[in-house]
């Protein structure tokens, strides 16, 4: 099991060895600044960060005003970890978005303590939005999340955006012949070749039963198909292992429209692929077809 992952921001070099020892059942990293700990953080992913109020470049509270306004890094909880004790600062503290605040000098159990709450409670905060927003079988968006970032990536960027509409062909014949327990196994397997061909930035959800949708940015109309035909092939030479023991392929249908000026909102751009995934099943089903 990974070992959780906390960022210490502290520029004393004894607090760092004091707390390096103290957590050592961490994954730890540290920052002597603010600027080392922004560069950290767009290369790591963290699950806390403890942060010195004194620092000498920007001091915590800035820090934490920064992380908390930026999607990237504002669920990380921040423990405040400083000699400064009046009431006024603990409440400044909380009011840049702190998560807690723990004074110095600092008792070991008390830290542990909290620190171990925070990750408890990030840990829930995660499973949660998990479960509201992926799909439980196929562990891809469900319909409410994929919708919610396709909304927000055609809004910010439409040039050389695509939609992918895809659908499982027969796959009521699958449930019929081998059972449902074996048409979920063909969500799953469908899910997971998809998934291995899709770059990070691509948007993948399950919009209906056997029918899902890709919103990506791709170079050209070229490009698009080919990559739309190389995970149709690959599904295509995937072989499912039903719970009779018996193996079967199957195979699946797409639909692919690109941005135009026309396209005003997101649903345009779907129809669009939807009618182009109509013509492919129309076709004989097993094909990826564009629509220009």
């Amino acid at each position: 099991m990974n070992k959780q992952k906390i960022l210490i921001v502290d520029d004393t070099a004894e607090n760092l060895d004091i707390l390096f020892e103290l957590l050592n059942d961490y994954d730890i990293i540290d920052a002597i600044s603010a600027k080392e700990a922004f560069e950290i953080l767009d290369e790591e992913n963290v699950d806390l960060i403890l942060l010195d109020i004194m620092m000498p470049d920007i001091d915590g509270y800035e820090v934490c005003r920064i992380l908390k306004n930026n999607t990237e890094t504002e669920d990380i909880p921040i423990i405040f970890i400083t000699a400064i004790t009046d009431e006024e600062s603990i409440e400044k503290a909380y009011n840049q978005g702190g998560n807690d605040y723990v004074t110095k000098p600092f008792k070991p159990k008390e830290l542990l303590a909290r620190v171990k709450t925070q990750l408890k409670v990030q840990s829930l905060i995660k499973h949660l939005d998990r479960l509201a927003s992926y799909d439980q079988l196929s562990g891809i968006y469900n319909r409410r999340k994929f919708f919610e970032l396709a909304k927000e990536r055609f809004l910010k960027d439409k040039n050389n955006l695509y939609a992918i509409m895809i659908d499982i062909d027969n796959f009521k014949n699958v449930n019929d012949t081998y059972g449902h327990a074996t048409g979920d196994s063909v969500i799953k397997t469908f899910a997971s070749v998809i998934s291995s061909h899709l770059e990070k930035e691509a948007i993948f959800g399950r919009v209906g039963g056997e029918e899902f949708t890709i919103i990506s940015h791709f170079e050209n109309s070229e490009t698009v198909i080919l990559f739309a035909e190389k995970f149709r092939t690959a599904i295509e030479k995937t072989k499912v292992i039903a719970n009779d023991g018996s193996a079967f392929h199957f195979t699946i249908s797409c639909g692919i429209s690109a941005y135009r000026k026309d396209l005003e909102i997101l649903d345009d751009l779907l129809k669009e692929a939807d009618k182009a995934l109509y013509d492919a099943k129309g076709y004989g089903r097993n094909r990826a077809i564009f629509r220009s």
